[in-house]
């Protein structure tokens, strides 16, 4: 019986694990298996997913899991958000993008939003009818936020935006984004704004190419170009120009914890499938996991996915009690990221020569995990917002 990536690690539940949050991940898990896993070799090869299948999760119940049910989510909060994002990585459809829909762009809306603004989007991003993405970075400027050079002008009541964006997550389905403007580009990061921009009417804005990435496939991301996009100025999240620089800053500690969240299931997954593969794999007359190197190097990545795991959970239960900080954010985000990598890294080893063939699941995880160390912010950018808290 293959071993469940959910149970691994025998790492007892957190007190956040609720009887819902694990139906959630229970019902999330059967259909990312029924629904998504039997056409995700399609979507891979068309390096993207079909609108239908973000309605059906819609449907199900998995978009915008913890919006206010006023606003047609599930009323949940960042515990049944991760019980999403680790059933994706469990089954291994790594590039559904529903994790940055529900925990990066829907937030924004819900805590910047006016009433009309959240009323008018969230129950469409609940549904599915509309697939959000923000779009932060520019071919010029990526961790460095206060670099972005897209422009906002106002003119009536309208605002004109110009520019560029690159490596857009979501970026050839997204008709609700969340776009990083300069209104003010003398005044630098505190001349940036946030403005969404429904694309489906927006003459002047043109999707590029879906860009041509080692891995995560199958998640469309996108270069984005604005030519005198003419936006309604009640399109701005907030009150007043300015704010985005801040609120990107008090958002972006969830979208760290996310990765970090992503990381550890996959790492579960990893374990779980190199376990089973080493125990029906001989070599020299018997299974490779009695030889010594094989288990003390199992022994290793257990013990350390089980540090991750606890220390994940913990970071979880600080968020739901608004205690996580940028500082713990960012370690989570850069440390499970890098465990990640090591341990995926010595799970193909373990497989041989088998590991390196793309029809086995852990070629794909090599691939579509390296790029958990970039976006979000670049480790090394992680590491230097940590050093500021000492």
């Amino acid at each position: 019986m293959a071993s469940n990536p959910a149970e691994i690690l025998g790492v007892p539940k957190p007190s956040w694990a609720t009887e819902d949050v694990v139906m959630l991940q229970d019902m999330a898990t059967r259909f990312m298996t029924e629904e998504i896993l039997p056409r995700y070799e399609e979507f891979e090869k068309n390096e993207s997913f079909d609108r239908e299948s973000w309605e059906k999760a819609g449907a199900a119940g998995l978009l915008c899991a913890s919006m206010p049910e006023e606003y047609g989510g599930s009323g949940g909060t960042y515990a049944h958000e991760t019980a999403i994002l680790e059933a994706i990585s469990h089954v291994g459809v790594d590039g559904f993008g529903i994790p940055l829909h529900n925990s990066i762009v829907a937030p924004y809306i819900l805590h910047y939003g006016s009433e009309e603004q959240k009323r008018r989007w969230l129950p469409k991003l609940a549904t599915g009818e509309l697939i959000g993405a923000i779009a932060m970075t520019e071919p010029g400027a990526g961790s460095d936020l206060q670099g972005v050079k897209t422009s906002a002008r106002r003119d009536g009541n309208h605002y004109v935006i110009n520019g560029s964006k690159t490596f857009i997550t979501n970026g050839q389905l997204a008709n609700l984004i969340i776009v990083v403007t300069k209104t003010d580009p003398s005044a630098g990061a505190k001349g940036t704004s946030l403005i969404v921009v429904e694309t489906d009417d927006a003459d002047g804005f043109e999707r590029g190419r879906n860009l041509d990435k080692i891995g995560l496939k199958s998640n469309d991301t996108s270069e984005l170009f604005f030519n005198d996009v003419r936006v309604p100025t009640a399109n701005l999240l907030g009150h007043e120009e300015g704010m985005g620089f801040v609120q990107l800053m008090q958002q972006l500690p969830q979208e760290r914890l996310q990765i970090g969240g992503s990381a550890i299931a996959m790492i579960e997954r990893a374990l779980a499938l190199t376990i089973d593969y080493v125990k029906e794999r001989r070599a020299f007359g018997k299974a490779i996991i009695e030889f010594q190197n094989t288990q003390f190097t199992l022994a290793e990545l257990k013990t350390e996915a089980t540090v991750g795991r606890t220390f994940y959970n913990h970071c979880v239960a600080e968020h739901l009690e608004g205690r996580l900080t940028p500082e713990l954010a960012s370690m989570a985000k850069y440390w499970l990221s890098d465990l990640q990598g090591k341990v995926v890294d010595a799970c193909l080893q373990l497989h041989g020569g088998y590991g390196y063939m793309n029809e086995y699941p852990i070629a794909r995880m090599y691939r579509d995990a390296r790029v958990q160390r970039i976006y979000g912010g670049t480790n090394e950018i992680m590491k230097l917002l940590i050093a500021r808290s000492l």
